[in-house]
């Protein structure tokens, strides 16, 4: 299986998982420093100080999320990063995608996946339910959920059994 945007890595104790990268954890502890602070403009080197991380991994990493126009970034005496919008506006799915690319389980999941295995996996409409149900869960996650110290109050129960993939790539 492919994925473009989570990468299966091994865990210190030997137990296989699926993660994302570290510069995309970087960008959300990035982006919710600038949501906390969000009247002002941030500096790359403040920022870098306020979250504890290099300088080149928080200017590399800004300059991806303003590419994928999550921030604005200004030049000058006043310048920095802002948010492109609202807090709430902008969701973990939007983060991730913009450091990884789009979310999807494998490469049969996503719209122009190309799978040599798809006539006779017997999986690939599972698979795409699947992606499609953490897709929703991480679109349901904004900014301002991540930003907030309080937990997060997730779904008990997605609604994978009732998803028209039809319906759903249109």
């Amino acid at each position: 299986m492919c994925s473009s945007d989570l990468a299966h890595s091994v865990h210190k104790r030997g137990v296989d998982m699926l993660k994302l990268s570290r510069l995309t954890d970087y960008a959300a502890v990035v982006m919710a420093q600038i949501a906390r602070h969000a009247h002002a403009s941030h500096a790359a080197a403040d920022l870098a100080e306020a979250v504890q991380l290099p300088h080149p991994t928080v200017s590399k990493t800004l300059k991806m999320l303003a590419r994928a126009g999550l921030l604005v970034s200004q030049r000058g005496a006043q310048g920095g990063y802002r948010l492109a919008r609202p807090a709430s506006h902008i969701t973990a799915a939007d983060i991730i995608a913009a450091i990884e690319g789009p979310v999807a389980m494998t490469e049969c999941s996503q719209a122009e996946g190309d799978c040599e295995l798809v006539a006779t996996c017997g999986v690939a409409d599972n698979w795409q339910r699947v992606s499609l149900a953490m897709r929703t869960l991480l679109e349901s996650v904004t900014l301002a959920h991540l930003a907030d110290t309080a937990p997060i109050k997730l779904p008990v129960q997605l609604p994978i059994q009732t998803i028209s993939l039809s319906a759903a790539s249109a």
